[in-house]
C-alpha cells in the first residue's frame, strides 16, 4: 500500500505557499530578497512584542493584585515568553549572518533564466491541466517517511 502525502489543511496551505512563492520570486536574487525581508520582518515582529511583553511583565510586576478573570499571563508566563522570544531573535540574528554571505553570490541573467525555468517546472500554475495530472502522479508517492498523519 503506497502512502499518500500529508493532506491536511496545514500541509497543503504549505505546499500552496511554496509554489506560489517559487512562482512569484522566480530568480535568485527575487529568493534572496525575498527570504532578506522575511527574516528583517520576522525580528522585527518578534523584538517589539518582547518589548511590549517586558513593559507588561513590568507593569505587572508593580501590581499588586491580578484580575483573574481578565485571563492576563502570569509573571512566569510572561517571563518563559520573553526568553522564548529572545532564543527567537537569536537565532534569527544567526540566520541573518548567513544570509549576508548568500547576498555575496552574483550569477549571470543565463543562470537567472536557468532559475526561471527550474521555477516553472517546480511550480507551474496549479490550475494547469498538467499541473493537475503532474500532483496526482506526486501523491502516489510519500513526502517523508515519518509525516505526521492526519487526526481529524
Amino acid at each position: 500500500m503506497t502512502e499518500e502525502p500529508c493532506q491536511c489543511p496545514d500541509c497543503q496551505r504549505f505546499y500552496r505557499e511554496h509554489d506560489r512563492l517559487i512562482r512569484e520570486f522566480p530568480t535568485l536574487k527575487q529568493q534572496q530578497e525575498l527570504n532578506w525581508a522575511s527574516i528583517q520582518s520576522f525580528r522585527t515582529l518578534c523584538g517589539k512584542v518582547t518589548e511590549e511583553l517586558q513593559k507588561n511583565l513590568s507593569d505587572f510586576e508593580t501590581q499588586s493584585n491580578l484580575d483573574n478573570e481578565n485571563h492576563q499571563l502570569s509573571a512566569t508566563e510572561f517571563s518563559d515568553s520573553i526568553n522564548e522570544l529572545e532564543n527567537i531573535n537569536a537565532y534569527l540574528f544567526s540566520i541573518e549572518a548567513l544570509m549576508e554571505k548568500i547576498f555575496e553570490t552574483k550569477v549571470s541573467e543565463k543562470i537567472e533564466a536557468k532559475f526561471k525555468e527550474v521555477a516553472g517546472e517546480l511550480a507551474p500554475d496549479p490550475l494547469n491541466i498538467d499541473r493537475i495530472i503532474l500532483n496526482r502522479l506526486f501523491h502516489q508517492a510519500p513526502d517523508y517517511p515519518d509525516r505526521r498523519t492526519n487526526t481529524n
